[in-house]
């Protein structure tokens, strides 16, 4: 279903039903007879048992490449097109399953990467480099065993740890095509020696580089999955996964990631999820706060603000209208006299005088349907608009105080 739509009715067993409503990706309502009405609740992705698969796609049905773009782009990893390399599948569990094993084979064709890694150990012998402290506090007056440290050219490195829990966890994905789960497996299989991340644990932190470059792609993939898909053993057994993600916070995080890096080209500095009072008050429960997503500032002094919403270009009417206040409150509260509203979907920019004032708000479509290299040229023509206007206004200011 679309993740705008009023939802369905369809039969469900209790478990199934439960599942659903604790993924986050819909709930359920139980009509009797065993029909249930299924709606979505502002997440998109995919949940699946043995017995059902539910799909809530992106109002625009963005395909899985756009969709890893923003997702990995909002993390800061920077996808771009040529390392976007998902294969567009209808279930989105056949295409990441298939885009993690083509790309996985593609960077263990020429071996497992090896690298190095610091490891410390107590040894009888001096390998590397002694921990002074460490010997003083944990041994005093010892002489054996020492406290060394030392690089270790090994394949127990961060880039595999991640790449095999990726490969682990969409093994374990139900419904997952024989031919591609064995592909899985037998990459896992290459793997086996590498150290298993715990559930729960930080994805250990690798750096993009010369040596590693065989392995971006898939990387940044298993990053996705890993922090997005979970995939376990359920009730009875029963094999469970869930691929859950808010568009709404992606859409955010990448507008604010995107126009940060855009707006460096300018002077000054951004400030994301910036947060400022509204109201005078003596007691801190009486104050009021507001938090846009960007503020850009210049000589300490913020000059224009923005916010995004994902559901703006498909909510009519008072929705729209508690968006301008919102921005106007962020104005007033800044003293800033442009706001930009980004909002996900295709349209024209449009600007809008608020009477009985001097802010502008400016409406600035961002249409998350074209490929990756045009949704970031339209960001950076974000960027250059709103530069433009503060220095237009810079520019009045000072003529009108001539």
């Amino acid at each position: 279903m679309d993740e705008l739509s009023g939802g369905v009715v369809d039969k469900l067993d209790p478990h199934s039903a439960a599942f659903i409503n604790t993924s986050g990706l819909a709930k359920t309502s139980p009509m009797g007879m065993g029909l249930y009405r299924i709606e979505p609740v502002g997440k998109v992705g995919s949940v699946r048992t043995a017995a059902v698969q539910l799909e809530v796609r992106p109002k625009d049905r963005l395909g899985l490449s756009r969709l890893l773009f923003l997702l990995s782009y909002a993390g800061e990893q920077g996808f771009r097109d040529h390392s976007v390399e998902a294969m567009e599948h209808p279930d989105l569990w056949s295409a990441l399953s298939e885009s993690l094993a083509q790309l996985a084979d593609r960077a263990l064709s020429r071996g497992v990467l090896q690298g190095y890694l610091t490891v410390e150990e107590s040894l009888r012998t001096v390998k590397g480099r002694i921990r002074i402290s460490d010997q003083i506090s944990r041994r005093p007056g010892m002489m054996v065993p020492l406290e060394v440290s030392y690089d270790e050219f090994t394949e127990d490195i961060a880039e595999n740890r991640i790449l095999r829990a990726a490969l682990e966890r969409m093994g374990k994905v139900p419904g997952v095509r024989p031919d591609v789960l064995s592909r899985l497996r037998q990459l896992k299989g290459k793997l086996d020696a590498v150290t298993r991340l715990q559930p729960g644990a930080p994805l250990p932190a690798w750096r993009a580089s010369r040596m590693n470059l065989r392995y971006h792609a898939v990387l940044r993939l298993s990053e996705v999955i890993l922090r997005n898909a979970s995939a376990e053993a359920g009730v009875g057994k029963q094999q469970t996964a869930s691929f859950v993600v808010d568009m709404g916070q992606v859409f955010e995080e990448f507008v604010g990631t995107a126009l940060r890096a855009a707006m460096s080209a300018h002077p000054g500095e951004m400030r994301l999820q910036y947060g400022a009072l509204l109201n005078e008050a003596v007691n801190d429960s009486d104050r009021l706060t507001v938090r846009p997503d960007a503020v850009h500032f210049l000589g300490g002094r913020p000059v224009v603000v923005y916010d995004s919403k994902y559901k703006a270009a498909s909510d009519a009417g008072a929705s729209l209208s508690a968006d301008h206040y919102q921005l106007l409150a962020y104005c007033t509260a800044l003293r800033v006299p442009t706001a930009w509203l980004v909002y996900a979907g295709a349209g024209e920019v449009k600007l809008r005088r608020i009477l009985n004032t001097d802010i502008d708000i400016v409406e600035y479509p961002l249409d998350l349907s074209l490929p990756p290299s045009e949704i970031l040229a339209a960001v950076a023509d974000l960027a250059e608009q709103s530069w433009g206007e503060v220095v237009r206004q810079a520019v009045a200011g000072r003529s009108a105080s001539d």
